[in-house]
């Protein structure tokens, strides 16, 4: 099967980045922003927190030997997402929690996690 693509924001990209990356199945977790209305942001206009966009994490990775619910599993356990616009110390909308869905099918996963999450 091909390679799939995940996009997540849970706060500082830098720390979900390094966790996706030692993951079995992960090709690459790169880090970027998306989301806002400001063209090609820098790293400096997002901390100035006016651009709309979030830090994430797009994840690269084999769905035959890690699945995008695992992953998922994985992301919610790396922040919190009732913490609106911040995790810890870092505070900004650029650090919301946000999940960017590629397919339909991801779509339906992202939902039914999301409803377990707040069922718990």
């Amino acid at each position: 099967m091909a390679h799939a693509v995940a996009t997540l924001a849970g706060g500082c990209f830098w720390c979900i980045e390094t966790v996706f990356n030692r993951l079995r199945g992960v090709d690459s977790a790169v880090s970027g922003y998306m989301g806002g209305h400001t063209l090609n942001p820098t790293y400096q206009d997002i901390c100035n927190g006016d651009t709309g966009h979030a830090e994430v994490v797009q994840v690269t990775f084999d769905p035959d030997v890690i699945s995008y619910r695992d992953l998922l599993d994985v992301f919610f356990t790396l922040h919190d997402p009732t913490q609106l616009n911040h995790q810890g110390n870092d505070v900004g909308t650029q650090y919301r929690s946000a999940i960017f869905w590629h397919t339909p099918e991801q779509k339906a996963e992202a939902e039914a996690v999301i409803a377990e999450q707040t069922a718990s």
